[in-house]
């Protein structure tokens, strides 16, 4: 049950089945233990350094989210906008951040062009509220508004969510305010979701990587 509806299951294929979740978790641990001391230990002071240059405020920002079946957890970010920006409107909808928004800080710009706001992230896979490949996780206030509008969207819900991931890569990331592109997203997490691989997942970190190197059009 997710807010009492309902979360009806679908074959999730090997993301259920021993050894393969042990392989996933074991990798994303490994793999984000390797980039926090042998890259973030470096990269991160730059980023942090550069963030407090741009402008006043907290380095890092803080969300809470859902994640697998529906427990929340707390998702962290580098800080891309300006210090106490409004995030709802005047009839309490969510303020989903725009092209060319005034509320991004300078190098938060190139954060989020770049996906290193995403970082801290790692964090979260290595308290298992995450994994490195999985359907990003919404704030809640956006799973509230199309649980009942987007079909089948509650059974993003049956694995962890990721930092980055199939839909992602197919370029359905960023600003969801027309519901079909909400739904396509939608639809290719669960494609994922039931078509999981370790090689369909080196295959979204290539992807992604792609999409860092060359700046994501969708990032802003």
């Amino acid at each position: 049950m997710f807010k009492d509806v309902p979360v009806i299951p679908i074959s999730i294929g090997r993301l259920n089945e021993s050894p393969w979740k042990q392989i996933k978790r074991t990798s994303d641990v490994l793999l984000s233990l390797f980039l926090i001391v042998f890259v973030f230990s470096w990269l991160w002071p730059i980023i942090i350094f550069s963030i407090k240059l741009s402008s006043r405020g907290n380095v890092f920002f803080k969300q809470e989210r859902f994640g697998k079946n529906n427990r929340k957890f707390v998702v962290y970010k580098f800080r891309t906008l300006c210090e106490n920006s409004r995030q709802f409107d005047t009839r309490g909808t969510f303020l989903q951040v725009t092209k060319d928004d005034p509320r991004v800080t300078a190098i938060g710009k190139i954060l989020r062009r770049t996906n290193l706001d995403e970082l801290p992230q790692f964090l979260n896979i290595i308290k298992g509220d995450m994994s490195l490949i999985g359907p990003r996780p919404h704030l809640s206030v956006m799973d509230l508004q199309f649980k009942d509008k987007i079909s089948n969207y509650m059974l993003r819900y049956s694995v962890r969510p990721g930092i980055t991931g199939w839909a992602q890569v197919n370029g359905f990331r960023g600003e969801t305010k027309d519901p079909f592109f909400m739904q396509k997203r939608v639809e290719h997490d669960l494609w994922y979701i039931e078509n999981w691989s370790l090689g369909l997942d080196l295959y979204i970190i290539f992807l992604t990587i792609v999409k860092m190197l060359k700046g994501d059009p969708n990032a802003y």
